[in-house]
């Protein structure tokens, strides 16, 4: 089905977004790891990801309107907006077109697939 195409590519768009993140040191960005010595800012980020992303997968009961699909599609566009407020801080390097482009594609196919599962029901 298209839709379940639409959430998956955002998916994907936001897992390989989080790898850049990685490269580019968002946890410096971030409120709570900023306050952390680099090396376990960085692994305090990275490690926090494993249970966001497989409650992202595990919990995903596969249908247009079930709720872990609407809070990622939903967060996926205002995680577009985090990024734009954070877009000035000293330590943001995320600030190229690459790095832009699955941020705002995230968001993209967040709002298309809210908007589609909207139609749907």
């Amino acid at each position: 089905m298209m839709l379940d195409a639409i959430y998956w590519v955002m998916v994907a768009a936001f897992f390989t977004h989080e790898l850049d993140a990685v490269k580019r040191h968002e946890w410096r960005v971030l409120p709570l790891t900023r306050l952390l010595p680099d090396h376990i800012g960085a692994q305090v980020f990275i490690w926090a990801h494993v249970p966001l992303f497989w409650l992202i997968l595990w919990l995903d009961d596969g249908t247009a309107t079930g709720a872990v699909r609407l809070g990622v599609s939903a967060f996926a566009i205002v995680h577009v907006g985090l990024h734009w407020t954070f877009r000035r801080h000293p330590a943001y390097e995320l600030n190229n077109p690459s790095s832009w482009a699955l941020i705002v594609s995230t968001g993209v196919l967040g709002v298309l697939y809210l908007g589609a599962a909207a139609v749907l029901q």
